[in-house]
This record gives C-alpha cells, sequence and structure tokens, in this order.
C-alpha cells in the first residue's frame, strides 16, 4: 500500500453534498438532489461511500439481532460492531469535511466498485 494521499477537492469544489450525504438518510437524500443539480466528483465520491454505510448498517442491524441473542459473545460482538461502524462513519465524515475522496476502512474501495455506476 502506498502513502500518498487520496485526492482532495479543489477549493472552488463544493463540499456541502459530501458532508451532507453522511448526516441521517434525509441528508443522503438532500444530497442526493443537489447533487443532481450540480454533478461534482468530491460529492459523487462520498454518496457512494456513504449508500455503502447505509446498506452495511441495514446488514449490521440484522447481524446484531441474531447475535444479540447469544449470551455473553453476542452481547458483547453486537456493541463492538456497532462501534466499528461509528468509527468508519466518522472517518468518512471527516474526510468530507476535508475535501478529501479517502475510502472508508475495509470497505470503502469496494464500495467504490460496487456503485461505480452510481451518482455520475
Amino acid at each position: 500500500m502506498t502513502d500518498t494521499p487520496p485526492p482532495v477537492a479543489s477549493p472552488t469544489e463544493d463540499r456541502t453534498v459530501a458532508i451532507l450525504s453522511y448526516l441521517t438518510i434525509i441528508g443522503f437524500i438532500v444530497a442526493l438532489i443537489l447533487h443532481s443539480s450540480k454533478k461534482t466528483t468530491l460529492g459523487a465520491y462520498h454518496l457512494r461511500q456513504c449508500l455503502g454505510l447505509i446498506i452495511t448498517s441495514l446488514a449490521l442491524g440484522l447481524a446484531s439481532m441474531v447475535i444479540g441473542i447469544i449470551p455473553i459473545i453476542g452481547w458483547i460482538a453486537a456493541p463492538l460492531l456497532w462501534l466499528a461502524f461509528l468509527i468508519c462513519w466518522l472517518i468518512g465524515l471527516i474526510a468530507a469535511a476535508q475535501g478529501q475522496q479517502k475510502p472508508i476502512p475495509v470497505l470503502g474501495d469496494k464500495y467504490q466498485q460496487w456503485f461505480s455506476g452510481a451518482f455520475v
């Protein structure tokens, strides 16, 4: 893995869509509407990252219900999974605020591959 920094948005490129996409599902919808009128590479990148996070959160919710019924192990594992998710969400939000196209840990690169045709 190289130590090259992720691409940073130009100062003129609006970060509003990127930041809004991480702020609840309503923020994602608003960001999607804003992006449809003024498309930016930064906005599209973070919309794809956030779409991946939304789908991951749905899967994580289901997994938490299943493993949460397992005594002790499930009671510890489910909150830890949500903590890991919260950290990934926070990393994505910080990257958006800084205007960087930095993938979310673990699945961020996959989100870009899976949703490559979305939001262009």
